[in-house]
């Protein structure tokens, strides 16, 4: 079948559970990869955040007009905003990377509970056959007991054909 076909669900099953082999070999690794990323980020953000907040204390004393001040004032409320909206932003990013896996892990489950739906209609089929099977070895077997039964009857209510023949010639 050219690339286009889509996967078999066995073909997806077998996939699936090589992947989930594979990450899980991977996984503890990744996760400290991923901590240690996400550590660094949120330290240059708090090294960057401090440093605006230091020039800007740094320029407190050099304004003596209040309009000045009063845009320093602005500026620091701006930081403290911004260093709020940081950590919302990193939480809803955690939030949607994990709804993310989620749906990935939901349409690996899914694809893996079809397959174990097929395997189970396919076991229902086969065993629906066996049983069948067996119902006409027995059934079968019970006629031949009946043929041979009767076979082995029938030559003491019949004669045997030279018994008819002598009767013939008397």
């Amino acid at each position: 079948c050219p690339t286009s076909c889509p996967p078999t669900p066995q073909a997806a099953f077998a996939h699936l559970a090589l992947a989930f082999r594979c990450d899980t070999f991977t996984l503890q690794q990744r996760v400290q990869v991923e901590k240690r990323a996400r550590d660094a980020a949120e330290e240059n953000i708090q090294e960057e955040l401090g440093q605006c907040r230091a020039a800007l204390e740094r320029l407190g004393p050099s304004c003596t007009d209040a309009g000045c001040r009063e845009m320093l004032e602005q500026l620091q409320r701006s930081l403290t905003v911004l260093a709020a909206a940081i950590e919302r932003a990193t939480s809803a990013a955690e939030k949607l990377g994990a709804v993310h896996q989620e749906a990935r892990m939901s349409r690996a489950a899914e694809v893996m509970v079809q397959h174990v739906e097929n395997l189970k209609r396919h076991h229902m089929r086969e065993h629906a056959e066996l049983e069948e099977m067996k119902r006409l070895i027995q059934q079968n077997s019970r006629n031949r007991q009946l043929a041979e039964t009767q076979d082995d009857a029938e030559p003491r209510l019949r004669p045997h054909p030279l018994m008819r023949t002598f009767q013939q010639v008397t």
